[in-house]
């Protein structure tokens, strides 16, 4: 499952709840949501050691629009919108979760 998160983990539970609930897959942060895979936040060691379950892909057309591109977290993918098409399309399923 592509699990589409879209707002910051710093203003918003949207992240942690489905870090919470689901059982693995892919994870894409978008919007204000990739704020949460830069180096420095405080939630980064939460994106971290979920990494080990699920798979964490940021857009980054939305990082650097956001002057973060140079703070992106090891282990996070870095896909354009032709990966983020490529994601859904390899997902059976998607959950944008609000």
């Amino acid at each position: 499952m592509l699990h589409i998160i879209n707002r910051s983990p710093l203003a918003d539970k949207a992240l942690e709840n489905c870090l919470n609930t689901a059982t693995g897959g892919d994870i894409l942060l978008i919007e204000d949501a990739v704020y949460a895979a830069t180096t420095g936040n405080a939630f980064e060691a939460r994106l971290r050691a979920a990494m080990g379950k699920f798979k964490i892909n940021v857009l980054r057309p939305d990082l650097e629009a956001r002057g973060m591109a140079d703070r992106l977290v090891d282990g996070a993918n870095p896909v354009d919108y032709a990966g983020f098409v490529a994601l859904a399309v390899a997902n059976k399923t998607c959950q944008s979760w609000l």
